[in-house]
């Protein structure tokens, strides 16, 4: 008979790797969160402080460095206390909570703004003269308001289904943080329910904001193939594709982990970096620090900054 002892603390067993490589994956890891944390930081002072970056389309990727400095901060410092913790890292069920509840609610988030972004960028190119007065700030603040309200709804059904469930025996995670998959595998109770609502849940969402992203990026190829200029066509589908890999990045890992039948811990586990650290670092440089507004402002603002200094 299982032993009905309540949990009270997780443990996180990391991601499968030689323990040899303990000392390097921390290093890079430690690398890759911090230039995360600094690009993002960095763009969200650069628009906020240049008048010039006042448009639908930086308001939208400030919201994005915002969602993407603090999705990495809820899950690479737990990744981080795996490796040099041979034995796993403890966390509490309040925090293990917390970090399901934010993970999700952060990701879901995200996947509407990606599916808000791409609708931005099809009313620029597709209507140019009447962007200004589609887009106003009124809309994209009641856009933007409700992809935060729709993670948050989406979040908190997420989190209540998964740990309204008892816990009365294992508490080893096979995960680098609290996710719905690999902790639904610790509870004493039947779990089909909830992985039939998580496949619909996330299915759902996921494949709706998907399908959106795709309409849009094909209504904007098709305004593309109507620039005259071949120089303006390229840069227009340059743009389009870098976009397109971001998206595809974030988007394929989360059908991989939470649609697919069956599970395995382990390919789950390393695929899951690429959706949590990987993506983090790159929405920065794809999206904003190659842009040419972008790079002008940073320059303004080192010249302050050098300024100030010298006086």
């Amino acid at each position: 008979m299982r032993n009905m002892s309540i949990v009270t603390t997780f443990i996180l067993m990391g991601f499968p790797h030689s323990p040899e490589l303990d000392m390097l994956l921390f290093g890079i890891f430690l690398v890759i969160y911090a230039l995360t944390v600094v690009r993002n930081l960095l763009i969200l002072l650069v628009i906020t402080v240049d008048p010039r970056l006042h448009t639908p389309m930086y308001y939208f990727l400030s919201n994005l460095s915002f969602i993407d400095m603090w999705f990495s901060t809820v899950t690479v410092p737990k990744m981080l206390m795996t490796l040099v913790s041979p034995e796993g890292s403890p966390i509490s069920f309040p925090s293990c909570v917390a970090q399901l509840y934010f993970f999700h609610f952060l990701g879901s988030t995200e996947c509407f703004l990606y599916t808000i972004m791409s609708y931005d960028r099809f009313l620029d190119i597709s209507y140019p003269l009447r962007y200004a007065s589609m887009m106003s700030g009124r809309m994209c603040a009641l856009l933007a308001t409700t992809t935060w309200l729709s993670g948050s709804v989406h979040s908190a059904v997420q989190t209540t289904l998964t740990f309204r469930l008892p816990f009365c025996g294992p508490n080893q995670i096979q995960h680098y943080f609290c996710d719905a998959p690999p902790i639904l595998k610790l509870t004493c109770a039947d779990t089909s329910a909830n992985e039939l609502v998580i496949f619909v849940n996330i299915g759902v969402v996921a494949s709706g904001c998907f399908l959106l992203i795709v309409l849009s990026y094909m209504s904007i190829v098709h305004s593309i193939l109507k620039i005259h200029t071949s120089e303006g066509r390229w840069r227009a589908f340059q743009t389009c594709a870098s976009h397109c890999t971001v998206v595809f990045c974030f988007f394929v890992p989360c059908v991989f982990i939470y649609l697919r039948p069956g599970s395995k811990e382990a390919m789950d586990r390393i695929v899951t970096v690429f959706h949590t650290v990987m993506t983090p670092l790159l929405n920065p440089v794809v999206y904003t620090l190659r842009n040419k507004e972008v790079k002008k402002a940073l320059l303004k603002l080192k010249d302050k900054v050098v300024h100030s200094q010298s006086k």
